[in-house]
């Protein structure tokens, strides 16, 4: 069995694999201030359900990074697999300087090209991205503040509004302040979605690209969406995979 690990500023998504399928997704809050010791006591009744032989680790956040790997090292003996310089990818950086474009956007492309010859991903993460990937080759995205983001900004910089949980209202103009809230920036981000999908599609002159969307807040946004959209959470530990089998003899 395969140990998965895609390390985001806001969760970590953990995923086991016989190398045929992800059989098991485990979702921990991601912290900076922990070391490998306290990591491993977070993580070990997770860790003890299956049996695992080795670790690959896609990460946005090195100090975590760290301490995940000398985890695996000194409870399992695994000298874990990170994706950065010297994996092997099958993804192609068609941009001004590979080394800035994160780990978690070429899973995702690896993940999509599984399915799609072309494809345009929407990853609603701590920030939402969007992808655009062709051929195995990754050819730019765009970045925007997150919908989580969005509303810690809104709560910390006006005195008067609530901290409230980010659930779908049922209509667009609402009548009391904790759904007109959720109303604001839960279908705001569902239009921002659908603009940013038909931009792309316009500035690449195409209308029938397939679009995935994948990362923790997908869920509540998409289908809100008036775009067709295939949801897919997992599309970031699907491309891990792909990439794992692609070092097998490394």
């Amino acid at each position: 069995m395969i140990l998965l690990v895609d390390v985001g500023n806001s969760n970590i998504l953990f995923g086991f694999s016989d190398l045929k399928k992800v059989n098991k997704t485990f979702r921990f809050k991601s912290f900076t201030d922990k070391t490998s010791d306290e990591y491993y006591i977070l993580i070990k009744s997770m860790l003890d359900l299956y049996e695992f032989n080795d670790v690959i680790i896609s990460s946005v956040v090195p100090i975590i990074t760290s301490a995940l790997k000398k985890l695996f090292k000194s409870y399992y003996n695994i000298d874990s697999k990170i994706v950065g310089p010297g994996i092997k990818t099958g993804i192609q950086l068609k941009v001004d300087d590979p080394k800035s474009v994160g780990a978690d956007m070429i899973c995702d492309c690896a993940g999509a090209m599984l399915h799609s010859n072309e494809a345009i991903i929407v990853d609603l993460g701590t920030a939402t991205k969007y992808i655009y990937c062709k051929n195995n080759t990754f050819y730019g995205c765009s970045i925007a503040p997150g919908v989580a983001i969005s509303m810690k900004a809104l709560v910390s910089n006006a005195a008067l509004l609530p901290s409230i949980e980010l659930n779908s209202p049922k209509k667009v103009i609402s009548t009391n302040t904790i759904t007109c809230m959720q109303s604001g920036v839960i279908f705001g981000a569902a239009s921002q979605v659908d603009g940013m999908i038909d931009r792309i599609k316009e500035e690449i002159g195409s209308n029938n690209i397939p679009v995935y969307a994948t990362g923790g807040l997908s869920g509540i946004i998409i289908h809100l969406c008036k775009n067709e959209i295939t949801l897919m959470e997992n599309l970031t530990i699907l491309g891990l995979l792909e990439i794992y089998k692609k070092n097998l003899a490394a």
